[in-house]
């Protein structure tokens, strides 16, 4: 198992291209299978999990073309007959997006089979309300030996979901569904997360009927067919949100490229009001520090457009070595403090108190060993590494393979040494 190796306290400086959204890129991939024709999309990222998806789709009956380019993939996905209707067990228990296919294949083939899904350790993630809202588009559903079983023999009707939790992966998986079914569905609640725009406007591209993009109802006109299109991924606000506070962690001047900031904007107001300079321009964002120490700033995790959970373990390290007492409070996931552990091997002062974690700056880190229990933490172990004396190795960066693109070269680039270990 591969080790990061870090030798931190040296600012970043430079500047960062920023990757496709990974949350954007796995569900236009499972798109796909709502056409027979080719879905061409560029800007998406080299990642595990994209890797992962392309395996499944092709075990379904997609043929996938890949090119390889200096910023992101292009892939053309073309899925004329979908030769099998199962999604085994060895690829879905890897990682949870995989589980989104049920929604395209139900719609278009009008059956099918999907194993429960896996993905990080971070708390409860239940499927009812996948198989709920299924339900009452006229899916039948059973669960058997841990695989769903869905048929709609009639084909899907339109239906009014709504949904009682906001749910990401929920309303990829009914809005794709509900662009097949018969007659108009609505979905009320729906996230607002731009991924899901970006989702949407792309089955738009492919001739769905939908209205509502980027607020919390959502009404599809289901049509008889999708056809082909072209698309590009939005740029990933999770990574760009990241490397932001790696920066700001480090005490350094980084401009992040190719993104822009009003997706991210609740992450840099919390950097703003922790004293880090923030010039925000259309395209980029620039990320800076005038030598200060950082002030103790209170997150509170929300859906879009709050501050995401995603990158709650990230900003719990850059307060670490800020100035006070800061109180980080997670609304989403109910397990997602497995990185306080790993972060107080550095020195860090971190209490837990239910969904609360009380975080006491100290002057600063000292490198030591750590251990990744899931994606985002294992980012906020490397920016904390960063800023650590000493080297820090961080072991189970699986982790951040599905999640962070060329995260090693990004951070060479702008002066940081890091490097990776091959396991023996």
């Amino acid at each position: 198992m591969d080790t990061i190796h870090i030798r931190g306290a040296r600012p970043l400086k430079g500047a960062i291209q920023i990757s496709g959204a990974k949350n954007a890129a796995l569900p236009l991939m499972t798109a796909a299978l709502l056409t027979d024709e080719a879905l061409t999309l560029t800007n998406v990222p080299q990642l595990t999990d994209v890797r992962s998806l392309i395996r499944l789709l092709g075990v379904l009956g997609s043929e996938i073309e890949r090119v390889t380019g200096p910023h992101g993939d292009a892939l053309t996905i073309r899925t004329a007959t979908i030769r099998s209707t199962t999604a085994p067990y060895e690829i879905v228990s890897q990682f949870r997006a995989s589980f989104w296919v049920l929604g395209p294949l139900v719609a278009r083939c009008r059956t099918a089979k999907v194993s429960l899904p896996g993905g990080c350790a971070i708390g409860a993630r239940p499927v009812d309300l996948y198989i709920k809202g299924l339900q009452k588009m006229g899916a039948e559903i059973d669960l058997v030996d841990g695989y769903v079983l869905a048929n709609a023999p009639e084909g899907l009707k339109g239906a009014i979901i709504r949904l009682p939790i906001v749910s990401v992966g929920v309303t990829h998986t009914l809005m794709m569904a509900a662009t097949l079914a018969d007659g108009e569905t609505i979905i009320e609640n729906a996230a607002r997360e731009p991924e899901v725009a970006d989702l949407a406007n792309c089955l738009v591209a492919m001739g769905a009927r939908i209205q509502g993009i980027g607020t919390s109802t959502l009404r599809i006109e289901g049509v008889e067919r999708l056809h082909g299109a072209t698309h590009r991924v939005i740029s990933d606000r999770i990574e760009a949100g990241t490397y932001a506070i790696a920066a700001a962690m480090t005490g350094g001047d980084v401009t992040l490229a190719g993104v822009e900031p009003e997706i991210f904007e609740a992450a840099l107001s919390l950097l703003r009001a922790a004293g880090v300079g923030v010039d925000a321009r259309q395209g980029e964002v620039r990320i800076f520090r005038n030598g200060e120490r950082l002030q103790a700033t209170n997150a509170v995790t929300q859906v879009y457009p709050g501050f995401p959970t995603d990158l709650q373990a990230q900003f719990m390290a850059l307060m670490t070595t800020a100035a006070g007492e800061s109180e980080i409070t997670e609304t989403i996931f109910e397990n997602r403090f497995m990185h306080v552990q790993e972060l107080a091997r550095f020195g860090a002062d971190i209490s837990l108190h239910g969904d609360k974690a009380l975080v006491r700056g100290v002057e600063k880190l000292k490198a030591a060993p750590v251990m990744a229990s899931d994606l985002r933490a294992s980012a906020a172990l490397v920016i904390a590494g960063l800023a650590a004396e000493g080297e820090t190795a961080i072991n189970r960066v699986y982790h951040l393979d599905r999640g962070f693109e060329r995260i090693e070269q990004k951070l060479c680039a702008c002066g940081a040494e890091i490097w990776r270990a091959k396991a023996s």
